[in-house]
C-alpha cells in the first residue's frame, strides 16, 4: 500500500537573521554546531537542537524508506509561526519558508507534498499569501491552535477560514504556545499535558464559533489524533447539554454532530486508543502522521498500525486515501 505521512516538519538548513533585518524580535536561527547537527535559537537562548533529518531532503526519504513510506506532507516548525511578530515581517518569513518547501516538492515531486504558513495576525495579508501558496503548488496551511492567545472562533479569523474554502486549500490545525505553559514547565509537561489540551481548545472553539457550520467544505485537520477532543467527547456533548446558555450561545448544533467531519491523524502511539479514535471519528477521517522528525512523534511511521485487526480498505484509508481525500486530491 502506498503511505503518506501527512504531518511531518521541516526547515531550510540556513535562515536569514530576520531580527537583524526587522531589528526587533525573537526570530529563530541556526547555529550549526557539529556535522549534522544544529541549535535553533531564539534569541541568544537555545530553544531545541536538531539534526539533519529536519533539513536534508534525501536523508529524510532515506530514513522513510525503512518504514515503507513513500511520501511527506511537509509543513514548518510551529515555532516559526511568529504570530507576535510586525504582519508585514512575518509575512516575509512566511513566504521564505513557502518558497523553500515549494522549491522542495518541485524537486522531489515523488516524495514531498507541502503545506504553507500565513500571518494569522492579519487577515488581509494571510488571505494574499493563501492565493500565492495556492499558485506555487501548496497544498494547504498549517496554524497554531491559537493565535496570540485568542480562540480560532474569533471573527477576524473568519475571512481566512472562507479563502481556504474558495480556494479549495486544506487546513491542518498544530497545538503551539500551549495554555498555562509557564506554570508547568516542569516534566515536559506543555508538550504531554498542554498539547492535548490546546488542539481540543481549537476544534472546541471552531465548532462552537460556528466555523464548520458556515463553512461545510473546508477540509480540516487537527494534529495529535485531535488530542484531548475525542477522549472527552462525552463531557464536552454534556456541557453543551446542560448548559446551552454558556455553551450553545453562538452555535445551537450539537458538537457531536461534527464528528466525522472533520480529519485527525493517528498519532496516539496506542492501539486501543487508535482503535478508539478510528471507532469515534470515523475510519475514513483519521490518517497517517508522525510528527517526524521529533523525539515525540511517532518515530516508527504508524507501525503499530500493522499489528491491528484492521480490515485492509481501513489500512488503506488510514495509508494514503483519507489523506488525499483532506488535501483535495483524487489520487
Amino acid at each position: 500500500m502506498t503511505r503518506i505521512d501527512m504531518h511531518t516538519h521541516i526547515i531550510p538548513d540556513h535562515l536569514p537573521n530576520f531580527a537583524e533585518k526587522f531589528g526587533y524580535g525573537d526570530f529563530i536561527k541556526l547555529h550549526h554546531h557539529a556535522p549534522g547537527r544544529a541549535w535553533m535559537m531564539k534569541g541568544d537562548q537555545p530553544f531545541r537542537e536538531i539534526l539533519a533529518n529536519c533539513w536534508d531532503a534525501r536523508e529524510r526519504i532515506e530514513e522513510y524508506a525503512r518504514f515503507n513510506t513513500q511520501v511527506q506532507v511537509v509543513c514548518t516548525i510551529p515555532v516559526m509561526f511568529s504570530y507576535w511578530a510586525k504582519p508585514k515581517d512575518c509575512l516575509e518569513l512566511s513566504r521564505f519558508l513557502n518558497d523553500h518547501i515549494a522549491q522542495l516538492v518541485a524537486d522531489y515531486p515523488a516524495h514531498y507534498m507541502g503545506l504553507g504558513t500565513v500571518p494569522m495576525q492579519d487577515a488581509k495579508l494571510a488571505v494574499q499569501e493563501l492565493e500565492r501558496i495556492r499558485e506555487i503548488g501548496l497544498l494547504g496551511i498549517q496554524i497554531g491552535s491559537n493565535i496570540n492567545g485568542l480562540n480560532l472562533s474569533e471573527p477576524v479569523f473568519f475571512p481566512i477560514f472562507e479563502a481556504l474554502q474558495e480556494l479549495d486549500l486544506a487546513l491542518f490545525v498544530h497545538p503551539w504556545n500551549m495554555m498555562g505553559f509557564s506554570e508547568m514547565q516542569r516534566y515536559w509537561l506543555p508538550w504531554l499535558v498542554g498539547m492535548p489540551a490546546e488542539t481540543s481548545r481549537a476544534i472546541c472553539s471552531m465548532i462552537f464559533g460556528g466555523v464548520f457550520e458556515r463553512l461545510p467544505k473546508l477540509r480540516t485537520c487537527f494534529a495529535h489524533a485531535g488530542g484531548s477532543f475525542l477522549p472527552t467527547i462525552g463531557r464536552v456533548q454534556h456541557g453543551f447539554n446542560c448548559r446551552p446558555d454558556l455553551v450553545a450561545v453562538d452555535n445551537p448544533v450539537p458538537p457531536t454532530d461534527y464528528l466525522g467531519r472533520f480529519w485527525v491523524d493517528c498519532i496516539t502511539h496506542d492501539a486501543k486508543m487508535l482503535q478508539y479514535i478510528l471507532d469515534t471519528a470515523g475510519a475514513d477521517k483519521v490518517c497517517l502522521g508522525s510528527d517526524y522528525p521529533f523525539p515525540l512523534g511517532d518515530l516508527e511511521i504508524g507501525a503499530f498500525i500493522e499489528e491491528m485487526d484492521l480490515d485492509d480498505a481501513v489500512k488503506a484509508g488510514i495509508y494514503s486515501g483519507n489523506t488525499l481525500r483532506w488535501l483535495g486530491l483524487d489520487s
